[in-house]
């Protein structure tokens, strides 16, 4: 994906990986086993490539060391990891809401985050005790969190303080009480520990050194997608696919600039992977890329402005599972140089569509992936063709996938993989302020093609999410309904009166109205409608 970035010149940084000791419980051991041979037909092809199991012939490319060679052992060392003893990203900070929960979701884990009175956050599991509803879908009453189908309340550590169904001389049982989950507020995103078991161990939340620096500004966007997020980042690893993904998407994104690159792996670690890449052609790897155990990726780069100062850039990518098929992605672009003209004259909705438009184009290529790695059940060095000069971090990534899939819920690695052991979950009406701000009735179906409860829409998967953007479409939709009645009034009115110089005056009103209408339209359909790719010719 490449995403517009004001901030970003080409030089080189070196920020260390920071190595965190993995987590010692929970094992779960799911391997694909060298031995198992799936009965699948061989195909035939002259070009020597194939997605099937059995060998085929060597491609000219691959006799030339085009093909990308990852090392296999059958003794590959896993180590212990714990999906559930690792910090996820949540939500950015700015965006949680003041007066309403928050339904969110961490693989299967279905999750509540709100904040009391006080002001402090709280993350509850998303389940009444008493008859299982979702206390997302609830309501804040003085600071304490209320079961809307009847009224149970609860605070602080999930205990529950109100029943009004009990008669004044009965106690509250003790086991009417929700699971309580650790939140931590770090560098504006909300982050959750999600082990019941073992203590938050906050030497794993993620710290980013350039974000702590002074001076440094970015912008954030957050976006729901249709698709796993092991796909989501083996996509935003990729660096190969911009050029021609997201041809003139912004002013730097341009296919006949599609090249082989040039990696190098500096290190690995049990939690993630480092190393710098760059233009083949350039002799240089400018860009120093992170991935950090369980989704934080991010690339880095310095640069000297005109005065010599040293200034840090940051692409941060936080990729929460959200469960089958789907993620949460928080993306982050800042920088310590002062800000950009582009960055002045643009307001912040028009990164955040362009952004959108980014996952526009991703989606149906990504999706399809998704689909198929499910279907076919295998590693993916039996799927993958690497390429050197494109996927090596790519490669990277499944065979970090390799050492701590057996940890996961399910995984796709290199040479292992985990199915899927509890069956994909469908939501038939999605609760609580999501819904609420998707929905135009109290259905949650809502009226109109962008409240439709749908991850493929726009509107569903980043402005609901996100207050500027959703500030932004209502105040555009109330200049265009105010302009709309203004014209149509200038219109009656130059009708109505004789003299040829005041009809005038009245059309030429009338017709400034409309284009103003044409201008809020346009904005608003930049926020709320999908990219539709149309084939040009070259």
């Amino acid at each position: 994906m490449a995403l517009v970035n004001p901030f970003v010149s080409p030089t080189r940084t070196f920020l260390p990986l920071r190595v965190s000791a993995p987590p010692n419980k929970g094992l779960r051991w799911t391997l694909y086993s060298p031995s198992f041979k799936p009965s699948l037909r061989s195909k035939h092809v002259t070009c020597g490539a194939t997605a099937d199991i059995k060998a085929a012939p060597l491609a000219d490319s691959e006799a030339d060391g085009a093909v990308l060679e990852v090392p296999t052992s059958e003794e590959e060392v896993k180590v212990e990891y714990n999906w559930t003893e690792e910090w996820y990203p949540l939500y950015l900070t700015k965006n949680v809401p003041e007066d309403a929960p928050l339904g969110l979701t961490v693989f299967d884990k279905q999750l509540v985050l709100f904040k009391d009175g006080n002001g402090q956050l709280h993350c509850y599991e998303d389940r009444c005790p008493h008859r299982l509803a979702k206390l997302s879908e609830g309501q804040l009453v003085d600071g304490r969190l209320e079961c809307l189908y009847h009224g149970w309340q609860f605070e602080g550590e999930g205990k529950c303080v109100k029943i009004p169904q009990l008669p004044a001389d009965a106690k509250i049982p003790r086991t009417a009480c929700v699971k309580t989950y650790e939140v931590r507020d770090s560098q504006g995103v909300i982050w959750v520990w999600l082990s019941l078991k073992t203590p938050p161990n906050d030497s794993k939340l993620p710290w980013f050194e350039n974000f702590a620096r002074p001076g440094f500004t970015d912008i954030s966007t957050i976006h729901e997608l249709p698709y796993d997020h092991s796909i989501l980042l083996e996509n935003l690893m990729d660096p190969a696919h911009v050029p021609i993904s997201h041809d003139r998407t912004d002013w730097t994104a341009k296919r006949e600039n599609a090249r082989p690159l040039s990696f190098e792996v500096t290190e690995r670690t049990d939690r993630g992977f480092a190393g710098w890449w760059g233009a083949e052609k350039d002799g240089s790897k400018p860009n120093f890329l992170r991935f950090e155990a369980p989704c934080v990726l991010q690339n880095n780069r310095e640069f000297a402005d005109k005065s010599g100062v040293t200034n840090y850039f940051t692409g941060l990518f936080l990729c929460r599972p959200t469960g089958q098929g789907k993620s949460m992605l928080i993306v982050r672009f800042g920088s310590t140089r002062s800000s950009s003209l582009l960055v002045k004259l643009f307001p912040k909705w028009y990164f955040h569509q362009n952004a959108s438009t980014v996952f526009d184009q991703d989606m149906g290529f990504l999706s399809s992936q998704n689909e198929i790695l499910l279907k076919e059940k295998v590693p993916t060095k039996h799927l993958y063709l690497n390429l050197k000069s494109s996927d090596t971090w790519v490669a990277e990534y499944r065979k970090w996938m390799d050492k701590v899939g057996h940890g996961m819920p399910y995984h796709f690695g290199h040479s292992t993989i985990s199915l899927p052991k509890q069956p994909a979950v469908v939501e038939h009406a999605p609760a609580g302020l999501v819904a609420g701000q998707s929905a135009s009735s109290p259905a949650k179906g809502g009226i109109g093609s962008i409240h439709a409860p749908n991850l493929a829409n726009r509107y569903f998967r980043h402005v609901i999410h996100c207050k500027e953007c959703r500030t932004a479409v209502k105040a555009f939709q109330a200049w265009k309904n105010a302009l709309s009645a203004v014209a149509v009034t200038l219109i009656a009115l130059a009708i109505l009166v004789s003299g040829k110089q005041w009809k005038a005056i009245l059309l030429a009103s009338a017709s400034l109205c409309s284009i103003g209408v044409y201008a809020c339209s346009r904005a608003i359909a930049m926020n709320t409608t999908n990219f539709v790719r149309t084939h040009r010719r070259l």
